[in-house]
């Protein structure tokens, strides 16, 4: 008997190493030999621009490069040349990946600082609550790429002419649920989050590589989403987060705020793959 257990759990054991090394390895190879082999120039540029964008994450080891040039930092690495583009445009202002509230410039401070408030006066977390309560992840945008949303909850506050703010959302962790580490597509926009309800432990937090927030100690965090994150609700209770994306500091918001046009043009036909683990309600 034993022997006929040990046979079965080396075969799922074999059979586990071919699914990783066809994962992993083969895989990647069909899909991007091909562009190596007829293309080394391009798959070379890709090669640099993908290297300097990983290593801008902080915590930098084998896991992150690994989801980066072969897991869900796919999107990221082939859009890796645009986001570069956006760092150069927006300099003097240096991405600082993780950002203080104080390091946005006043007109922005103004701006989120106001959307708090209407937020806070709206009484969001007791309107959404029975809406999200059965659903693991929940999300309810309001403003999506600069264009407002006309969902079940009005709130005319978000609805306003928001010169920096281009999405305004609220992403509901239920209890015990968190996300899988993952990175954000582009980088001409900053993440905006600001915990809605009281947390009464350090069981709900943020991690962006070497940093972890955590919502019970300050609600707001800024952060620049192509870097790797996971966020998490260990808690008995749910977590509602104000989810809002803010254009990058530039002397050239105009044209920014293109870019983010462009975007929600081009992303309106495949934007469910990067919610497909969201129950996001309209109506």
């Amino acid at each position: 008997m034993s022997m006929f257990v040990d046979r079965i759990w080396r075969a799922r054991h074999s059979s586990g190493i071919v699914k990783f090394a066809l994962k992993r390895i083969a895989l990647p190879i069909v899909a991007f030999g091909p562009v190596a082999y007829f293309f080394p120039q391009l798959a070379l540029f890709y090669a640099v621009c993908g290297l300097y964008d990983v290593a801008r994450n902080t915590a930098l080891n084998g896991e992150v490069v690994r989801k980066y040039f072969l897991g869900n930092g796919i999107p990221t690495w082939l859009l890796s040349p645009f986001n570069i583009l956006m760092d150069l445009l927006t300099l003097p202002f240096i991405n600082k990946g993780v950002y203080r509230f104080e390091d946005l410039p006043p007109a922005y401070r103004e701006e989120v600082s106001r959307l708090i408030e209407v937020s806070r006066k709206e009484d969001l977390v007791r309107q959404l609550e029975e809406r999200s309560k059965e659903f693991p992840r929940t999300m309810v945008f309001f403003k999506w790429y600069g264009v407002n949303v006309d969902t079940f909850l009005n709130v005319p506050g978000f609805h306003a002419d928001w010169k920096y703010i281009q999405t305004i959302g609220v992403s509901i962790f239920n209890k015990k649920v968190s996300t899988s580490k993952h990175f954000g597509p582009m980088r001409v926009t900053l993440r905006v989050l600001y915990n809605l309800n009281d947390m009464a432990d350090h069981s709900a937090y943020i991690v962006v590589g070497g940093t972890t927030s955590y919502w019970r100690e300050d609600k707001l965090f800024i952060f620049d989403d192509t870097l790797m994150h996971q966020s998490f609700n260990e808690s008995s209770n749910p977590r509602y987060c104000l989810f809002v994306d803010i254009l990058r500091p530039s002397y050239v918001p105009a044209v920014m705020r293109a870019c983010v046009t462009v975007i929600r043009i081009v992303s309106r036909s495949f934007n469910w793959i990067f919610y497909q683990n969201w129950k996001v309600i309209e109506r």
